[in-house]
């Protein structure tokens, strides 16, 4: 079977199943893709649960790490993005309780809710200008979205801003396709009609390509 190139990560023509199946039979410098395509997904989910943002890349790369060492239990019923968003999010959760932070998904409250901003290391060329209006709408849009209650915000970020299917985001969650659409319902009228049109071409808490590679990097050094 042809080579595949580590740069081609994103190339979609590279199945994901090919990729997991290689990996399991010991081409695990292939896993490499996998954290590549899913490190934006999953820090955005994570970072619905957690603010610290030391804290978000640890539960990643733990999440990973996880995800890898119980790989020969994924079922490709399911995409693994949906499979990988369920360890992070039970990472986080084990986490919080830690913390002795955890609540039901059902009842969390507004105090979970927090109005971190995030610093986007890595961004186009823009003139001063451009560069500030960008910014500040990043910041409009950020703060809205985090002062969502969480099972509302995170509904939303995987749904409006990840485009994950109902199905997927009511197998993640643990909850039904109706829960999942009166969360979402509710969501998009918590925000401003305008900001909610703004954040279908902004975008927002963004992973930057250095944060990308560090968390890339971590991984596949652990994991060899």
């Amino acid at each position: 079977m042809e080579a595949i190139a580590i740069n081609d990560f994103n190339n979609q023509k590279i199945k994901e199943s090919e990729v997991i199946a290689r990996i399991l039979k010991g081409e695990k410098e292939l896993y490499e893709i996998l954290v590549r395509r899913n490190n934006q997904k999953l820090y955005r989910v994570v970072r619905s649960y957690l603010k610290n943002e030391a804290e978000i890349e640890d539960v990643m790369q733990n999440s990973y790490l996880k995800a890898y060492s119980k790989l020969y239990q994924f079922k490709l019923e399911a995409s693994f993005s949906t499979w990988l968003i369920r360890i992070a999010i039970n990472e986080t959760l084990k986490r919080l309780k830690e913390k002795g932070k955890v609540y039901p998904i059902q009842d969390l409250s507004k105090d979970t809710a927090h109005t971190l901003v995030l610093e986007i290391p890595d961004t186009k060329q823009l003139s001063p200008h451009d560069l500030m209006i960008q910014k500040e709408t990043k910041l409009v849009l950020e703060n809205a979205i985090d002062s969502l209650e969480l099972k509302y915000r995170t509904v939303y970020i995987l749904k409006e801003i990840e485009e994950l299917s109902l199905k997927e985001i009511a197998q993640i969650l643990n909850i039904t396709v109706a829960n999942v659409k009166v969360r979402s319902h509710r969501a998009k009228a918590m925000l401003k009609e305008k900001l909610y049109e703004l954040s279908n071409d902004t975008p927002i808490f963004e992973f930057g390509f250095n944060r990308c590679d560090r968390i890339t990097e971590y991984v596949m050094k652990h994991i060899s």
